[in-house]
């Protein structure tokens, strides 16, 4: 079963419907037991970094997260939910991320005809081989909606990069844990087989 975290934030049931399509086991749950025998768990999530990490440290998800992390199950965030996993976002200035992973989030520059927020089909560079990326090819096509983007402190566990007014990393992965700036559940055809390949990690 496949755990997908509910805190109050956006874009949950797009995820849940990717995953149904992929006859997979869905169970969207804010509860600690649940999300704890789950075999798989997601952190999705559109909306504000500060108000997201409100309701989950409100919540006691924070250590619930951790505990799914130390116990080594796959672990996937998505968009805000990739944000979360990292230290600090230049979006809530003094709010603690979850800081699972190590690295900050920065609001995308101003770049003379782009526009802010990012809203789109991008290309993927892959590098370190991540095991999410598995039968995918290089500068393949993904979706993006977001302001804000992440710079990692450790390049090593960066596994796709694309670029919109600044170099963006756009998916990373360290041990059990993975995330993506984009939304693979609304990326096609690749952003299903991307799910697929976490769902059979």
């Amino acid at each position: 079963m496949i755990a997908v975290i509910d805190y109050d934030a956006g874009n949950i049931r797009s995820v849940e419907k990717a995953l149904l399509a992929l006859r997979q086991d869905v169970c969207i749950t804010g509860d600690a037991e649940k999300i704890m025998s789950a075999d798989r768990v997601i952190l999705p999530g559109v909306g504000a970094f500060g108000d997201a990490m409100e309701n989950i440290y409100r919540t006691g998800l924070d250590q619930v997260i951790r505990r799914v992390v130390d116990e080594g199950k796959p672990f996937l965030g998505i968009c805000l939910g990739l944000h979360l996993l990292f230290e600090r976002s230049e979006e809530a200035p003094g709010v603690e991320g979850l800081g699972i992973l190590k690295g900050e989030i920065l609001r995308i520059p101003e770049a003379e005809g782009l526009k802010i927020p990012h809203m789109g089909w991008n290309s993927l560079h892959l590098e370190n081989d991540g095991r999410l990326f598995r039968g995918i090819e290089e500068q393949s096509y993904v979706y993006f909606v977001h302001s804000y983007y992440l710079k990692a402190a450790d390049e090593k566990i960066v596994k796709a990069s694309t670029e919109y007014c600044t170099h963006i990393h756009a998916s990373v992965e360290q041990g059990n844990v993975f995330a993506c700036q984009f939304h693979p559940e609304k990326s096609s055809e690749v952003g299903l087989h991307i799910l697929k390949n976490f769902v059979e990690l």
